[in-house]
């Protein structure tokens, strides 16, 4: 019998460029159990728990209808606009769940990870599952909006690109993991980076268009700007397929997945460096 496999030699020596994607997937059982870990704990001890996850597009849509809808009176290219910021929530706040706590990483795991050897991107891979569970709850919501007004002849979704959704959610989810892990890296010294990105991450959703659409914009510099947006291009294919109604744009496309392939690579190599280290900073 060879026992070589039941061994695992640790060492702080190790080939940068080593994405560990190997030694991930031999960790799958733990990437689930901290998926578990971390849906559970979010709605312990909470008195609706995960009805939660239901309430709280559903009351973001209502207040989104009335502040930008109706006070603004921003156009929602003839779509309902309660379903329009239905799917524009859910969509961003899948997003922003993977880039913010992918952020805390270190922060929230540094318990674990100073008494247990596991690959760190497992933790990263938990998050990126957990927002997905929330997102696909959610979605049942979206859902059902969506076919009342499908039948209701008020929109027309693009039921043959459908399924292109769930490539849509692993775009988005890889990126907000990048963007999440260089930061969570950079925050093991600078603490101050964790308050003010949750700042940025609040100017980002006004820079999507979340609480409108990029036809509203005038052309010039500011629509230049979110169209440039990594995130602009996905959320606008996303309503395209679901609510029949989008800008797509081939070039931006083509620069939103440079940028999360870069911008992962990115954060995996200086999650690498800094994993070494954290621990005498933290």
């Amino acid at each position: 019998m060879n026992q070589d496999k039941y061994y695992v030699k640790i060492t702080s020596k190790h080939n940068l460029f080593d994405l560990k994607l190997k030694e991930v997937w031999q960790y799958r059982q733990l990437v689930l159990l901290l998926t578990k870990r971390d849906f559970t704990i979010r709605y312990k001890q909470t008195i609706l728990g995960p009805a939660w996850l239901f309430i709280r597009p559903l009351f973001t849509a209502v207040i989104y209808s009335i502040v930008f809808g109706n006070i603004a009176n921003i156009g929602t290219e003839g779509i309902p606009k309660f379903v329009f910021y239905l799917a524009g929530y859910a969509l961003w706040d899948f997003f922003s769940g993977c880039t913010y706590n992918n952020s805390q990483t270190f922060n929230y795991n540094v318990h674990l990870f100073s008494k247990v050897y596991f690959p760190r991107m497992v933790t990263s891979c938990a998050t990126i599952l957990t927002s997905a569970l929330d997102f696909l709850i959610q979605m049942t919501v979206v859902l059902v909006f969506i076919v009342a007004y499908t039948l209701r002849g008020d929109i027309v979704p693009n039921f043959i690109m459908w399924g292109l959704l769930p490539f849509l959610i692993l775009w988005l989810g890889i990126m907000g993991m990048g963007v999440g892990i260089i930061v969570s890296s950079l925050t093991t010294k600078y603490r101050d980076l964790s308050i003010l990105f949750g700042f940025i991450m609040s100017l980002w959703m006004y820079g999507t268009p979340i609480v409108y659409p990029v036809s509203f914009l005038e052309p010039g510099i500011l629509k230049n700007l979110i169209l440039f947006n990594p995130v602009t291009s996905v959320v606008e294919l996303f309503r395209f397929i679901l609510l029949g109604s989008g800008s797509i744009e081939s070039v931006y496309l083509l620069w939103s997945a440079f940028f999360t392939v870069m911008v992962a690579l990115i954060g995996i190599l200086t999650f690498n460096r800094v994993e070494k280290t954290f621990l005498d900073t933290i």
